[in-house]
């Protein structure tokens, strides 16, 4: 019984060090076994109520891995005492906003080269339309498509508590708003002409473009749907009587699949080099997080398809 009652009584004391002068910043002394990294960090943002959870990066070593917020103490490799190394991530904004951010923008940005507004053409041109009806198409097929992530960024994605550095949201902003001017200067520029195959070449686009757009949602309400419960989801996505979500079958991301299928018909509509060199790079961008997103979904679940891929079926 007296053995019972110490084990009970049994605390932990965690020191928490600068990751780059190794100063000690706080002692939290009674922390129980059982505490999580999550509720270590709400402790240490009490002491130092500027450094809020999503700022603070913990890890065992200065130069290691970031833990988990769902790592618990007692099955982390530290003794009754334990050194933890604090860095700051630097002030944080909220995943919904950073979409909504990432999003506003090119949609207002294209609408402005789209109506012409004064000193981006020549003056003969201000608040003139184009001859050529694609132009009035690819604005629409580009304002929907940014407003349907608005709405998805609202209504549909589930964010958990992430957050992402303020610094990277003005690396973002830049890539998103800057390609949008880029490709929406040449396609609506007076000079510009349309389709080497005209008409036919851009209504097989626009079914494309359609499709994919229809896959994408579908696939995020799919996500959307899947029960979770804390950090981890418990069951990995799978393919459902909608059509769009037969894509399950061979890859670990359709979303990503049908968003990059979308810009490739958005590529043939305006046969814009841009808007072609702008989709090339974002694929490279999300086969990296398809990859990512594999490999965590085959080392969480032993009976994931080996059939997936991470983005295309049976390639990549």
């Amino acid at each position: 019984m007296s053995k019972f009652r110490f084990f009970r009584e049994w605390k932990n004391t965690v020191e928490i060090l600068d990751s780059k002068t190794k100063e000690q910043l706080c002692f939290l002394d009674k922390v129980e076994p059982h505490s999580s990294i999550a509720e270590i960090k709400s402790l240490f943002h009490k002491s130092y109520p500027k450094w809020y959870p999503a700022r603070q990066s913990l890890r065992l070593d200065p130069k290691g891995k970031a833990l988990r917020d769902d790592d618990i103490l007692q099955n982390l490799p530290v003794g009754t005492s334990a050194s933890i190394y604090f860095k700051d991530l630097g002030p944080q904004l909220g995943w919904t906003m950073v979409f909504l951010v990432e999003c506003l923008g090119p949609l207002l940005i294209y609408l402005l080269f789209y109506l012409r507004v004064p000193y981006i053409y020549s003056k003969k041109y201000t608040f003139t339309s184009s001859t050529h009806p694609v132009v009035s198409l690819a604005c629409a097929c580009h304002s929907f498509h940014y407003i349907k992530r608005l709405i998805e960024t609202i209504f549909v994605h589930r964010f958990s508590h992430g957050t992402m550095p303020l610094r990277s949201i003005v690396r973002n902003c830049a890539y998103y708003w800057g390609f949008a001017a880029w490709l929406a200067y040449y396609i609506n520029h007076p000079l510009y002409t349309p389709p080497s195959f005209g008409e036919r070449q851009v209504n097989y686009a626009l079914i494309v473009f359609v499709l994919c757009e229809a896959g994408n949602f579908s696939i995020h309400w799919t996500l959307n749907s899947l029960q979770c419960e804390g950090s981890k989801c418990r069951r990995y996505p799978r393919p459902s009587k909608n059509p769009f979500t037969w894509l399950f079958f061979f890859v670990s991301c359709p979303n990503y699949t049908y968003e990059v299928g979308a810009w490739v018909g958005l590529s043939i509509m305006t046969q814009c080099v841009p808007v072609a060199l702008f989709t090339l790079v974002g694929f490279a961008q999300m086969t990296i997080w398809a990859r990512g997103k594999h490999k965590t979904y085959i080392r969480e679940f032993k009976d994931y398809p080996n059939l997936r891929m991470p983005i295309l079926p049976l390639i990549l």
